[in-house]
């Protein structure tokens, strides 16, 4: 029996949308979310976004995993690197760190986070291929990554077929966390590689999510990772890190002390500042204690793609507190943390938002960028993010967003939003990060 909508709901949408009767097509109930990217994908170029080629960080350019691989690791060992998806490729840096390690006949483990990743995915290729190669393959896999089930225990079956020794993380945490490690030796003996990221490891969602990964050799984190790997593997319970904010075991209690910080120097008169971007905030400790950062003086940037709890503006309660959300081109996905520190600013990056299920119920991490080179890059990311004046929507006190309008006159990147703006500005310069 063919579908059988109302006729007249049917003439009005065919007259406000301007519509043939051979450009309309019936189906039995409602369209799901998924079918939508079959009309993404028609050939209506005027439609869509200009096409966006990311670009390589200068000190990674000419570098392959089919090259000589030593190249990578001598790029890392000049100082810390920072990669920005979509902008950054991500064949090109963070793909590219693992199928490296894999190649390179010096490195002789690697350990791995799979939460999400792409079908046919090159990053699951290479953790195959080390193994192969008699590296030792250890990979966490969260077979309880919601609309991945699946397709992780699939991942994890050809992982461990490969010899990859697979655990499955913590009873009653999901193991969220975006990091990736290499054992190698060198002349003066063992050397750890990392990637640290915000996103997943995942070539496809990496050109749509806007994510952030960094690119190090530095001692005390990779002490933490390996640390963090043990934990992960069952081999030690570990309570304490040196530099890493780890959920559930530090996390929560560090931002809240990062947080009082800046209440202290407000309500000595030195100033507070936060500024904070994440997909949700939802946690009610976090809530509370910003709330008390507001009323002694600190003044707070939260921007908030998704999700939020906490009302701004609120008069005696969160009068100093400005809430945005940025929806446009790319999703939002990069966790960005600033604390004034009274001039001697910290930044974070990490996986978790300031949500109770990331803080309490998953393991996350999140990593210091102390680089003033890279701290620079990140305070860039996130004033033009508070500039953003096309693609911002502004929360009021009673919960409502209003989308922010550019004035006459306003700054290119006032009126054309921060995707386009950062889009620009990688293609002028890809050293920054670098």
């Amino acid at each position: 029996m063919p579908p059988t909508p109302p006729p007249e709901a049917l003439t009005l949408l065919q007259n406000q949308l301007h519509l043939e009767n051979d450009d309309i097509y019936l189906i039995h109930g409602l369209l799901r979310r998924a079918d939508l990217f079959a009309l993404a994908d028609i050939n209506l170029p005027h439609l869509k976004y200009e096409p966006y080629t990311p670009s390589v960080p200068s000190r990674l350019a000419g570098i392959s995993s089919r090259g000589r691989t030593s190249e990578l690791f001598n790029a890392i060992r000049q100082g810390d690197l920072l990669v920005h998806h979509p902008y950054h490729s991500f064949q090109s840096t963070t793909q590219l760190f693992v199928e490296a390690a894999a190649r390179d006949p010096q490195v002789l483990a690697i350990k791995q986070t799979i939460y999400r990743t792409s079908d046919n995915s090159s990053i699951i290729a290479a953790l195959i291929d080390a193994a192969s190669r008699g590296k030792q393959v250890a990979v966490l896999v969260e077979v309880k990554a919601r609309f991945d089930e699946a397709k992780n225990v699939e991942w994890a079956r050809k992982l461990e077929e490969a010899g990859c020794h697979v655990a499955y993380g913590l009873v009653g945490l999901k193991t969220h966390c975006k990091v990736s490690l290499a054992i190698r030796q060198e002349e003066d003996g063992l050397r750890a590689y990392y990637h640290i990221g915000t996103g997943n490891y995942n070539a496809k969602t990496s050109g749509t999510y806007t994510d952030l990964g960094l690119l190090s050799c530095n001692t005390e984190i990779a002490a933490d990772l390996m640390d963090l790997f043990n934990a992960l593997t069952g081999y030690s319970y570990q309570s304490e890190y040196r530099k890493l904010l780890v959920a559930p075991v530090n996390m929560r209690q560090r931002f809240l002390e990062l947080i009082d910080g800046e209440l202290q120097h407000a309500l000595a008169g030195r100033g507070g500042r936060i500024v904070a971007k994440m997909n949700g905030l939802e946690d009610s400790t976090i809530v509370r204690k910003l709330y008390e950062a507001s009323q002694a003086g600190v003044v707070i940037d939260l921007i908030v793609r998704g999700n939020c709890r906490l009302r701004p503006g609120l008069p005696g309660i969160s009068e100093n507190i400005r809430v945005i959300s940025i929806i446009g081109r790319y999703l939002e996905h990069s966790r960005i943390f600033y604390f004034g520190n009274n001039g001697a600013p910290l930044y974070y990056i990490g996986s978790a938002d300031w949500m109770r299920r990331n803080l309490s119920a998953r393991v996350e991490a999140a990593v210091p960028i102390e680089d003033p080179r890279l701290q620079e890059y990140l305070w860039m990311i996130l004033q033009s993010s508070l500039n953003d004046y096309r693609q911002a929507w502004e929360m009021l006190p009673d919960g409502r967003y209003r989308q922010r309008q550019p004035s006459v006159g306003s700054s290119a990147l006032e009126a054309g939003g921060v995707h386009n703006y950062l889009m620009q500005h990688t293609r002028m310069t890809s050293t920054l990060v670098g």
